[in-house]
């Protein structure tokens, strides 16, 4: 078979980048979904770590990541995305590789920051490399392919922890030196992907003439920019439009009130679910994001994606709501598992939301500013949930975190009309 009657065997939003960033991103998923059951066991059991460092630590973590992400764009003027991608990636191994042979927990913490600062170093560039290189009418297919794959490793990972848990009689440290692997084997797999990177290419070209300037000026000599340098410096970067700006805003906005999985999950606990049960559900929560993220994503193709993004709100407010009301055991379970078809929505559905309305020179911009300012917004929600999961267990009389859960699931409601509202919004 001809290498052409091979590449129209697949579909034709199928690309080589796609194949090798979903590869990409299984491997380093399924790496990070070992280690992260396994780090309250391992700070507080092991290494004597209070709860708080623990919060401290997650915090720093998702902080760092944010601000990476929000970066992005100004980091892209110098550095070519791929290479961005290919450092975070390798940040993100050496990250685990630190904590595995961490034997004090702010080693730990170091350690923990070092893999986020590689996520948020990689996610934007690597979403931009996938988006600029698809038709706009696919984008919803490649963003919920690629999410399929992301979360067919937060699968594998706990189940091979689970599965090396057993064989090294529940000792955590060999489970960290086995996540090493594939967190490495996914940074090596970033060599297969292709980019040209035209952002990159014009501030390069923009540096040269500069320099080029100021040497003919100290020399007297008045400067003869090349072709590209004045084409690239002639054209202004164009601005996201109204609907895209709108779209990011109300994604941030409602990132404020999606506190962290860990209380939800801490949520099922509380209501007596056993340790084991709750990674359970957690695995079902994965398989459930896996199998609806490529779905979704052809839905946003094939509707308008700020209505499948509202329906996406609902079944959160479903999720959170009917959480905050029953403490049957079964039916909380039932209404994680619609939580897991949200959380399908919500990130493949915004990503190629975002990525249709903004223009091609500025999907990196784009996808920075949404996954950055989001990644603060959880940071911002796990604080005032936290607190208020707390108060309420007191002098409130209201336990289990079901008021924080009950005013996430009345905002998504909210955020639900917002997002219908949104489709006649013009420009």
């Amino acid at each position: 078979m001809s290498e052409t009657s091979r590449k129209r065997s697949r579909p034709v939003w199928l690309s080589r980048n796609l194949l090798a960033l979903s590869w990409v991103s299984l491997l380093q998923d399924a790496a990070s979904e070992m280690i992260y059951p396994l780090l309250p066991v391992l700070l507080n059991t092991v290494m004597g770590a209070p709860a708080a460092v623990i919060g401290l630590l997650e915090g720093a973590a998702e902080g760092a990541a944010a601000a990476m992400k929000l970066s992005s764009s100004w980091i892209n003027r110098f550095v070519p995305r791929k290479v961005m991608v290919l450092a975070g990636y390798g940040a993100a191994a050496f990250g685990k590789l630190l904590v595995a042979a961490a034997v004090f927990w702010p080693a730990v913490l170091v350690g923990r920051v070092v893999d986020r600062i590689g996520k948020g170093l990689r996610s934007a560039s690597r979403d931009a490399i996938l988006l600029n290189g698809s038709a706009r009418e696919h984008r919803g297919r490649v963003v919920g392919f690629h999410r399929m794959a992301d979360t067919t490793g937060a699968v594998i990972g706990p189940l091979l922890a689970l599965g090396l848990l057993a064989i090294f009689n529940s000792d955590v440290r060999p489970v960290l030196w086995f996540a090493v692997v594939p967190g490495a084997l996914s940074t090596l797999t970033v060599l297969f992907v292709r980019d040209r990177d035209d952002v990159w290419r014009a501030h390069r070209e923009r540096r040269r003439a500069t320099g080029r300037a100021l040497a003919s000026t100290f020399a007297h000599v008045v400067p003869e920019p090349s072709a590209s340098a004045s084409a690239s410096s002639s054209i202004p970067p164009e601005k996201l439009s109204p609907r895209a700006r709108s779209a990011i805003g109300l994604i941030v906005a409602f990132s404020v009130l999606n506190f962290p999985d860990a209380l939800l999950l801490l949520h099922l606990s509380q209501i007596g679910l056993s340790l084991s049960s709750v990674v359970a559900v957690y695995l079902l929560f994965n398989i459930t994001n896996a199998a609806l993220s490529l779905p979704a994503g052809m839905l946003s193709d094939r509707f308008k994606p700020n209505q499948v993004f509202a329906v996406g709100l609902l079944l959160f407010a479903i999720a959170y709501g009917g959480m905050s009301l029953t403490r049957d055991l079964t039916t909380s379970v039932i209404l994680f598992v619609i939580y897991g078809a949200y959380a399908a929505v919500q990130d493949t559905v915004g990503k190629s939301w975002v990525s249709k309305l903004a223009p091609e020179s500025r999907q990196l911009w784009a996808q920075s500013l949404l996954q950055g300012l989001s990644g603060f917004g959880v940071l911002f929600a796990g604080l005032w949930a936290g607190v208020i999961w707390v108060a309420s267990a007191g002098p409130l009389g209201v336990g289990f975190g079901s008021l924080a859960l009950a005013i996430s699931g009345v905002g998504a409601l909210l955020a639900a009309a917002l997002a219908f509202g949104l489709g006649r919004l013009r420009g």
